[in-house]
Parts: structure tokens; C-alpha cells; sequence
């Protein structure tokens, strides 16, 4: 439940800092929920995004920052 309190608040941050536009934020969850429901699994929005070429290592390492977790966000759980 925390993570995924964690990824909400990591794609409005990612947003906030004009990383992705609000569309691409949205198409992103859509693909985690029909990964999540079709293929049992979880991909964290920083690692789709990221997939995407919407976001760089280096905008989710200040996304994190701004979050105060030094989390592997790129790791599968």
C-alpha cells in the first residue's frame, strides 16, 4: 500500500516539475493498471515513464529527492 501511495505522488511530482505532461502521466498509469490486471505484474511509474523515453535516470533521481527516499525506484519489488 505505501508504494503505491509512493508512485502517485512520484507522477503528479514528475508533472509538477514539467518532466511529462499530465497525458503522458495517464497513459502511463493506464499501462501499469492493464499490466497489473493482464499479466499479474507491477511495474513502478518512474520505470515506465522512464521505458517511454519520458523521463531520464537523472529527473527521477530529483524526483526522489523532492520525495526524501533514496529508493531503487528502477528495481522491480
Amino acid at each position: 500500500m505505501e508504494r503505491e501511495h509512493l508512485e502517485k505522488r512520484f507522477g503528479l511530482i514528475a508533472v509538477e516539475k514539467g518532466y511529462v505532461k499530465p497525458g503522458h502521466l495517464i497513459e502511463a498509469l493506464k499501462t501499469q493498471v492493464v499490466e497489473d490486471m493482464e499479466k499479474g505484474e507491477h511495474r513502478l511509474i518512474g520505470r515506465i515513464l522512464l521505458e517511454q523515453g519520458l523521463l531520464t535516470t537523472a529527473q527521477i533521481d530529483k524526483i526522489l529527492d523532492v520525495l526524501g527516499k533514496g529508493l531503487p525506484l528502477l528495481k522491480e519489488v
